[in-house]
C-alpha cells in the first residue's frame, strides 16, 4: 500500500513485494516492547488498542496517519508500497489510502489476532498467500479500486493511480500487462471507471495472450475492443517487418 502524501501511488512497481519479502524482522527496543513478564501469546483487545496509540497523535488519537503509517511499515519491516499492506488494508476493510481508524486496525487485527509487532510480521505470508486464491484476489481487486481513488466524490480513478494500482496487482501475472500499460500511455484515457477497472481483471483471466478467443462482439468496454485493435495494429506491423 502507498505511502500518502510523502511517496506517490505511482512509485510502485511490481518488484516491491520481492525486494522486501525476505526483509529480516525488527527487534525493537522502543517503549513497544512489553515486560518479560507479561504473558503476550493469547491475543488482548486492550494491547492491540495500546499498540495503535504509538502510531497516532494527540490530535487525533483514534487516526493512524501517514507519518504513522509510515512508522509501522518500519516496524513491522515492510515497505509502504508493497502489495501485501493492501491486503492488510482489506482485511481491515480500511476506506483511505494512507490511513487506519481505530475501528479499522481492530477489525483486520481482531481477525488476524495480532497485538505485537512479532505477531502481525509472523501474519505476512499469509497475507501474501490470499493473492493466489482466485475469489480473494478478485475481491482485493475490486476493493482496490475504491481504496486507491483519492477523490471519493468521483466515480473514477485517475489513470496514472489506475496504472500504478494495475501493474502492482497484474504485473507479475498477466503476460500483456506491458502492452496494456502502453496503451494507457498512449491513449485518450484520463480515467478508468470501475466497470473498465472490474473488466481489466477478467479480461486478463480469459483472453489469450495471441487475442485469438477474443469476441469483438462480445460485451467488452470500448477501451478494451480499442486495446485489442491497437494491439493487433503492431503485430500487423512487426509481422510486415520481419
Amino acid at each position: 500500500m502507498p505511502r500518502n502524501k510523502r511517496r506517490s501511488v505511482v512509485d510502485m512497481g511490481p518488484d516491491d513485494d520481492d525486494r522486501h519479502s525476505n526483509k529480516r524482522f525488527r527487534n525493537t527496543t522502543s517503549s513497544r516492547r512489553f515486560s518479560k513478564s507479561e504473558d503476550t501469546s493469547s491475543f488482548s483487545q486492550k494491547r492491540c488498542l495500546t499498540w495503535f496509540r504509538e502510531y497516532t497523535s494527540p490530535d487525533d488519537p483514534d487516526t493512524l496517519g501517514p507519518e504513522g503509517m509510515e512508522k509501522f511499515c518500519e516496524d513491522i519491516g515492510v515497505e509502504p508500497e508493497n502489495v501485501v499492506m493492501l491486503v492488510l488494508a482489506w482485511k481491515m476493510n480500511a476506506r483511505q489510502m494512507g490511513f487506519f481508524t481505530q475501528q479499522e486496525w481492530l477489525r483486520g487485527l481482531v481477525d488476524l489476532q495480532c497485538d505485537t509487532i512479532p505477531k502481525i510480521q509472523s501474519k505476512l505470508d499469509y497475507l501474501r498467500s490470499l493473492l493466489n486464491d482466485q475469489v480473494t484476489f478478485k475481491s482485493i481487486y475490486r476493493y482496490a479500486y475504491d481504496f486507491a481513488r483519492q477523490d471519493k466524490d468521483q466515480r473514477s480513478m485517475d489513470i496514472e493511480t489506475a496504472k500504478a494500482m494495475l501493474q502492482l496487482l497484474l504485473g507479475k501475472h498477466w503476460v500483456l500487462f506491458g502492452q496494456f500499460n502502453n496503451f494507457l500511455e498512449h491513449s485518450k484515457y484520463k480515467v478508468i471507471n470501475k466497470d473498465q477497472w472490474c473488466n481489466i481483471l477478467e479480461f486478463s483471466r480469459t483472453i489469450a495472450n495471441d487475442l485469438s478467443n477474443y469476441d469483438v462482439d462480445g460485451a467488452w468496454p470500448v477501451m478494451l475492443d480499442e486495446f485489442v485493435e491497437w494491439l493487433k495494429a503492431i503485430k500487423g506491423v512487426e509481422a510486415r517487418r520481419s
